[in-house]
């Protein structure tokens, strides 16, 4: 049971990909890419927004859709000096510690801190500490959600669901409540290049930009926010 203050969890509906790879039969996608999923998370999320360089004390990431939580490990791995980070990220389907320790057998390389992360999610806490990082998960839908957030991100993963299956995180009114979450200065990247994702981010008032995707995706897409 979860605590009387948190909202309670929909679980999400998964098959499995050579055992390890999640999908959501919610959304007829894999949680990470067939291809090598930490790579692709060092190249879209990392290096699209110039992490680990541009991480310094009280640094605030912000994402869309927590996952496996495969970013947030492979930001943890990336984050080697002392400055104290703040993560938080939107997820409405939360996976359980077992389906996580699933898929986190595909990443031998990050066991450590893999398991550190389990541990506590295993608890129902949804507030995550590492010697170097706080993590917060806030669970439910993130048009509800984000809009109350207090925060404003340094640099947001965009990571939701495709958006031609999951229209609903990455509309026109989200991409807004993005950019007005959104430190002067700010970034986002995200795998997604698709035209309408690209558009609502530039109406939104991002610098956006065309990258390099990985993998067999063409392109990608980061943004800045001006302001700094």
């Amino acid at each position: 049971m979860p605590p009387a203050d948190q909202t309670p969890e929909t679980p999400p509906e998964l098959d499995w990909r050579d055992d390890v790879i999640p999908v959501s039969r919610r959304f007829d996608d894999p949680y990470f890419s067939l291809a090598g999923g930490l790579e692709e998370t060092r190249h879209v999320f990392l290096a699209g927004n110039d992490l680990p360089a541009r991480l310094c004390e009280g640094f605030q990431v912000a994402e869309l859709g927590f996952g496996t939580g495969l970013n947030l490990l492979a930001l943890l791995a990336a984050h080697r000096g002392p400055a104290r980070v703040h993560y938080t990220s939107f997820e409405a389907f939360p996976l359980s510690a077992a389906e996580m320790e699933r898929a986190h057998r595909a990443f031998p390389e990050l066991d450590e801190i893999s398991h550190r992360l389990r541990e506590q999610w295993a608890t129902g806490t949804r507030e995550l500490k590492f010697p170097n990082l706080t993590a917060r998960i806030v669970v439910g839908d993130a048009r509800q959600t984000l809009p109350g957030w207090q925060g404003r991100a340094d640099a947001w993963f965009l990571d939701g669901f495709s958006p031609a299956k999951n229209p609903e995180l990455w509309s026109d009114d989200l991409m807004r409540a993005v950019a007005a979450h959104t430190a002067p200065g700010g970034t986002f990247a995200t795998y997604t290049a698709a035209g309408h994702v690209r558009r609502a981010l530039a109406d939104a008032g991002f610098d956006v930009s065309r990258r390099p995707g990985f993998g067999r995706k063409r392109h990608m897409t980061t943004g800045r926010l001006p302001g700094l």
